[in-house]
């Protein structure tokens, strides 16, 4: 509900606090104390258009803040939580501020949000109802939704979905098959061609790295010869001189020779020799196996190039690094399948399509029955409303159409919009567009009375709900908001004594001027004082003993 509504610098409003109760709240005062002010105050922290002619003459801002206090299960919450807003103590403080030349800021708990993100939350909390508001029930795209909530019918929703879904996403398959075979089939002399060479190489995991290894070895084979020949030489004393390991050796003697309480000293020496002579062995033997391996070949380094260039140049023609071909390879060989096979699984996919399409239909038809039955029993009991609120003559109805296929979605295939005729053998018409002001404020009353269960708003605002009506119409009218209040918070201007009398709370809007600037003044008044007002509207500006007994009887 709405707790409260601060505005300072609004047109003629300089400084004012309002707080709310739940049920009926009726705000009255004569033409032209500023009533409008105060729902275009409201429209501003609702997100409404911004505006220059909004802040105070000699001013340079506006401000306007709305708390409300919906119950911790609102959809409101998980709306905010998924645009980052920060809520607290499940209060929510909606804020604009408005700066003379015309540019808006707008907060939601003092986050930064963005006008759209400030209306479309506003629009889960409160709808304000007026001649000229295009809001809430005057949107054809929520008749669907409103419609279905009052059916209880989430199951076949929820099934509706769920087979819509499943029905898309093979058709999207099918789709992308298709556009898979037709890509295949315009390229396929190229594929065939790529794999003939793919094959011809028959690409291996890691082998270009061996081959680049083998091509540099072969490459530099005959200086690598000459190396460890040299290297050979130097250790094995085939230079003609010693040669390490008979050096080695005769240190070791050497040091064998050793008065035997000494040589325990020298062991460690010794048994490095040792290590060293296995190491230089092992170094021998190292070279000689290489030696042996290297082929000096001339046609094995041209079948090793001829191969590690091959690499290099499918590579670059595919558009991928060589360690990729492979991969590469089965991908082409599995769009060639395609080709191939590539008809019968279109068929296979159509086939499943067109069970999951059947399988989607007899769920919107079940969908569609359900929305059809609840419709009629929608229209009777709206109908049943308008009598007494001076429509007699006007005739209720949702128009339900099966769109055509490519309109249908998750939601079925209805097209739902509540239509209205307001004279007897008239066309029914959009609600907006047949009714008149007026009558526009009593056909949302009475579609709100019948749907006040099913909807997820808090506060239901209504401006001209009474317009050029009276009596018993007007009396008529009052009870309706005084029923509605029971569901929800009910905030109404009003000219109409018969709808003042309902209040459970009542404000009254007042003009005054002061150091020669006029300013909108709003009171709460106490029992007697709603006596005075009531009797006011009653018999105008000299308020009679006649009118006050009016009063009392209308006050109960």
């Amino acid at each position: 509900m709405l707790l409260n509504l601060s505005i300072s610098n609004v047109v003629l409003i300089d400084r004012l606090e309002l707080s709310f109760d739940n049920g009926l709240c009726v705000l009255t005062g004569e033409t032209g104390a500023g009533k409008s002010i105060l729902l275009d105050s409201l429209g501003l922290a609702l997100g409404a258009r911004a505006e220059s002619r909004l802040v105070r003459q000699g001013t340079d801002k506006a401000t306007v803040s709305a708390v409300f206090d919906p119950v911790t299960t609102h959809p409101v919450f998980e709306f905010l939580r998924d645009k980052d807003v920060a809520i607290e103590d499940d209060l929510l403080v909606f804020r604009r501020v408005v700066n003379a030349d015309g540019r808006s800021r707008a907060y939601i708990n003092d986050t930064p949000v963005s006008a759209n993100l400030l209306r479309q939350a506003g629009d889960l909390l409160i709808e304000i109802q007026g001649q000229f508001e295009q809001r809430g029930l005057l949107d054809q795209g929520n008749h669907r939704n409103l419609l279905d909530a009052a059916s209880d019918n989430d199951h076949l929703r929820t099934q509706t979905s769920e087979l819509w879904q499943k029905w898309q996403a093979i058709a999207k398959e099918r789709s992308e098959a298709d556009e898979k075979l037709a890509q295949a089939q315009r390229e396929e002399t190229f594929l065939r061609h790529s794999l003939e060479e793919l094959d011809s190489l028959s690409p291996v995991e890691g082998e270009l790295e061996a081959l680049s290894s083998q091509r540099q070895l072969l490459i530099h084979s005959e200086k690598l010869i000459q190396a460890m020949n040299a290297c050979t030489q130097e250790l094995s004393g085939e230079n003609g001189i010693g040669g390490v390991e008979n050096s080695l050796a005769e240190a070791q003697r050497h040091l064998a020779t050793t008065p035997e309480n000494v040589g325990e000293k020298l062991q460690p020496v010794i048994e490095a020799l040792d290590r060293a002579t296995f190491e230089i062995q092992d170094a021998l033997s190292s070279l000689q196996d290489i030696s042996n391996d290297l082929d000096l070949d001339p046609t094995r380094l041209q079948e090793t190039e001829e191969r590690y260039f091959l690499y290099q140049d499918l590579a670059r023609k595919h558009r991928v690094e060589p360690e990729e071909l492979a991969k590469v390879r089965d991908t082409i060989a599995e769009q060639l399948k395609l080709i191939d096979t590539g008809n019968e699984h279109l068929q296979e996919l159509d086939r499943l399509c067109e069970e999951a399409r059947s399988g989607y239909a007899k769920a919107a038809e079940k969908l569609s029955k359900a929305r059809h039955a609840k419709a009629k029993e929608l229209d009777q009991a709206i109908n049943n409303e308008l009598p007494p609120l001076k429509l007699e003559r006007a005739v209720f109805e949702t128009s339900l159409i099966i769109q055509s296929e490519e309109n249908w979605g998750q939601h079925g295939w209805d097209q739902v919009a509540f239509l209205v005729a307001t004279n007897s053998g008239s066309t029914p018409g959009p609600l907006g567009k047949i009714a008149s002001g007026g009558e526009l404020a009593r056909f949302l009353l009475a579609l709100k009375v019948v749907m006040a269960k099913v909807s997820p708003v808090d506060c239901l605002v209504f401006d001209e709900v009474d317009a050029g009506i009276g009596g018993a119409t007007a009396h008529a009218v009052g009870e309706r908001l005084s029923r509605l209040a029971e569901e929800r918070q009910i905030l109404v201007i009003t000219h109409s004594p018969q709808v003042a009398a309902k209040g459970m709370q009542h404000l009254k809007v007042a003009k005054s001027l002061k150091d020669n600037q006029t300013t909108t003044t709003v009171f709460h008044l106490s029992h007697e004082e709603r006596r005075e007002e009531v009797a006011r509207m009653l018999s105008g500006a000299e308020i009679t003993n006649e009118a006050r007994s009016a009063a009392d009887s209308l006050l109960g």
